[in-house]
């Protein structure tokens, strides 16, 4: 292990009750998607006590907040992290829990806001120490976790806003309540799915439960039709591709003797090949059709969201290279991450780009899954990722990783 990396691990390990108060404060106030005012004043007065920290807010979405250092000189790199957090009832019983009722950091954006703060942190005793020759951007982007009336996320916005411009490439991270602290889960090319939620309304005409034979009943033609949106994945697409077609939502009727006019259905597919999500777009509808030669009708619609992760082999394998150089005895699990999304896979189609998912579980043996109300982390994760996120920055802007 090289001096220089000692070093910033040393500077990493002396912000850690920094980062733990700050991932504690956030947690406590958690703000929904496109909400997250205090949040950014949070970010925005910590950056402004960076020596050479340039801070723009505002960018893409008022929410939203980049903090810059530079060189004057030299390749450009930008870290990621997200601010939002999710309509959850939290249930710990931690001193420093949810004070907003109904509203909870269950996905770690908490932590990754906090860890993004301690490596610009690091990264500033680096610029100042002289160590570093190039430019590093903080993004703090607001709602990753929902979409707006328009149907998209921070990302989007904060990109059309020129985030990216004159950008090289750009990392990220996750937590992972899945491994423990010394686990990481790393890989190239696709680790998180496409999103589609589509919605259905069946059309019949309804009629009296007693006299079905007089009308066209949309709740007998659903049956039909679901056996066709499940066989989608197990028929359609390839066992060697990932993919799932899940119905979340079934609406119809209101009393026992009245057969509904309408059914309405509303689900998701996930994939992570463009053309299986095409192929898949394309056999929805199919699936819906069915109702036609049954003497019914149909509507059709799917929201494409966010796109697959493509993580760049080459920004990879610097993430791998950096964890194996600072913590030899961690283990990296080359496995893609599922079929969850994430908005970060917009920068990675525009920049070469990179996410991981970093060990957090509770050494406990509680399941404290994302996206549920006990979701909680080992804390002694965010120094490590403040240490894995600014040495491979570092590396770059110094011109040890290439692309």
């Amino acid at each position: 292990m090289s001096t220089s990396s000692v070093s910033l691990l040393e500077r990493a390990q002396a912000l850690s009750d920094e980062i733990i108060q700050w991932r504690r404060n956030i947690h406590a106030n958690p703000e929904l998607s496109f909400q997250e005012f205090q949040t950014s004043n949070f970010v925005i007065e910590r950056l402004h006590q960076i020596p050479g920290m340039k801070v723009e807010t505002g960018v893409g979405y008022k929410t939203a907040v980049v903090g810059t250092l530079s060189s004057g000189m030299g390749p450009t790199i930008a870290i990621r992290a997200d601010m939002d957090a999710l309509p959850i009832l939290e249930a710990t019983n931690h001193s420093f829990c949810s004070q907003n009722t109904g509203v909870m950091h269950a996905c770690g954006h908490d932590a990754h806001t906090s860890i993004l703060l301690g490596a610009a942190h690091v990264l500033a005793e680096c610029f100042q120490a002289g160590e570093i020759q190039g430019t590093v951007k903080f993004i703090f982007q607001p709602a990753e976790e929902a979409t707006d009336e328009h149907g998209l996320t921070g990302a989007p916005y904060m990109i059309k806003a020129g985030v990216l411009d004159g950008v090289d490439c750009a990392i990220a991270l996750h937590m992972s309540p899945e491994n423990p602290v010394g686990e990481v889960q790393v890989h190239a090319g696709y680790s998180m799915a496409n999103v589609d939620v589509f919605e259905a309304t069946l059309y019949g005409t309804g009629g009296h439960g007693a006299y079905p034979h007089l009308g066209t009943d949309p709740v007998w033609m659903l049956g039909p039709v679901l056996q066709a949106l499940h066989g989608i994945v197990a028929r359609r697409v390839s066992p060697l591709e990932p993919a799932v077609v899940s119905i979340g939502q079934i609406r119809a009727g209101s009393t026992s003797n009245v057969i509904p006019s309408e059914v309405y259905i509303q689900g998701t597919a996930r994939s992570y090949d463009p053309e299986v999500r095409e192929l898949i777009i394309s056999e929805l509808e199919k699936a819906f059709s069915i109702v036609a030669n049954l003497g019914g009708k149909y509507t059709f619609h799917i929201n494409r969201g966010e796109p697959a992760l493509k993580n760049d082999a080459r920004v990879n394998e610097w993430i791998v290279s950096t964890i194996r150089d600072l913590y030899p005895e961690f283990k990296c699990i080359d496995t893609p991450f599922g079929l969850g999304g994430e908005d970060f896979a917009h920068m990675t189609r525009v920049v070469p780009g990179a996410m991981f998912f970093l060990g957090c579980a509770l050494p406990d043996d509680v399941k404290r899954d994302l996206h549920t109300p006990i979701f909680d982390i080992d804390e002694r994760c965010l120094p490590i990722g403040v240490s894995i996120l600014a040495e491979t920055a570092k590396r770059y802007i110094n011109g040890r990783y290439r692309l």
